[in-house]
């Protein structure tokens, strides 16, 4: 299995790269951030500096989107960085939760992001795409340059298109029953497309928070600095749940149901342990949705999950102990996975 870190791109951008620096110390071959624009600063600007500090870490966003740059304009950037770097990019993309409301837009829909896929990865392969009307091509870009694409995906039709036409699936969220639901999903779309499933790399991404043991005091805080995971799910959710309604045979009750309780999103506090408008989010949700306590149980779920067919796991590292919790994946639950 690999091993990703996720991170915000909050200054000062050295901490950023020291962060991944120390990941891939430990064994983590894959570096992810956040990409709104307005809440954090530029990652590719960032991802230039990570990959110069790192030897063979893979960096992309988590995730992009189609609506805050042009496709010719994040396709050159990807394939600048492959070309400097040598095709150590993936390209995840999505909806444009944060990025897109923040700015006071809808976010993307489907269609949209299925074109843009299209032509992203196209010309960060050095292919030809047509951008409406005009068919344009890097001459620059050398053979064998590459851009995979993976697609954030919870609801039934982003499932189904990210299993027709994804490189990979993101999953934001580490429950074993809808892990395997929405596995299950886009493997059995691909099959249907024609497509090999196993080229579709599944990624599940969630916080890890190590605790020393597994006494109430511990898991309590532990929850604590993750319970802002659910609400940023929750933000997707509210938006699946206002498309299919509360009770719909298309989406699991088991990830809508927790948000009843939800008001409102403030994203001012987008993604951080400090977040008041996820008080919603019940201590069965984070234990479902993240991975905390003792070493033992995150290799006992990773190990779950792997046998779901997850291929990454990549790591929220948004609380109290970024480098403990980096540290003790490489020393203890990276080696057990991988032995």
């Amino acid at each position: 299995m690999d091993f990703g870190l996720v991170l915000q791109t909050d200054p000062p951008a050295s901490k950023v790269v020291s962060l991944m620096k120390r990941a891939e110390r430990n064994g983590f071959t894959y570096g992810w951030t956040f990409d709104s624009a307005v809440l954090w600063q530029e990652p590719f600007v960032i991802y230039s500096q990570i990959l110069s500090n790192t030897t063979k870490l893979t960096v992309g966003p988590m995730v992009t989107n189609p609506g805050t740059r042009t496709w010719e304009v994040t396709a050159s950037t990807f394939a600048t960085l492959n070309d400097m770097f040598g095709n150590r990019t993936v390209c995840g993309i999505g909806r444009g939760d944060s990025a897109m409301r923040v700015a006071g837009r809808k976010p993307n829909t489907l269609a949209r992001i299925s074109e843009a896929m299209k032509v992203i990865r196209a010309l960060g392969r050095g292919d030809e795409a047509d951008l409406g009307g005009t068919v344009i091509k890097f001459p620059w870009i050398k053979p064998g340059a590459e851009l995979p694409v993976w697609m954030a995906a919870y609801g039934p039709k982003a499932l189904k298109m990210t299993g027709e036409e994804a490189d990979g699936f993101i999953l934001q969220l580490a429950d074993l029953y809808l892990t395997e639901y929405m596995v299950k999903a886009v493997k059995d779309a691909a099959v249907a497309a024609g497509r090999n499933p196993d080229d579709v790399r599944i990624c599940v991404a969630a916080p890890a928070y190590v605790t020393a043991d597994d006494s109430p005091e511990a898991l309590a805080h532990a929850r604590e600095q993750c319970r802002w995971f659910g609400g940023m799910v929750g933000n997707h959710v509210a938006d699946l749940v206002s498309k299919y309604g509360e009770h719909s045979a298309q989406v699991p009750e088991e990830l809508t149901d927790y948000i009843k309780a939800r008001e409102g999103y403030d994203y001012s506090h987008h993604g951080r342990a400090d977040n008041p408008d996820t008080a919603f989010v019940p201590d069965e949700i984070v234990d479902r949705f993240c991975l905390i306590g003792p070493v033992e149980k995150h290799i006992e779920k990773l190990n779950a999950l792997r046998e779901l067919g997850v291929d990454q796991f990549a790591v929220y590292d948004m609380h109290d102990a970024q480098e403990t919790t980096i540290d003790a994946y490489g020393a203890e639950v990276i080696p057990a996975i991988n032995a």
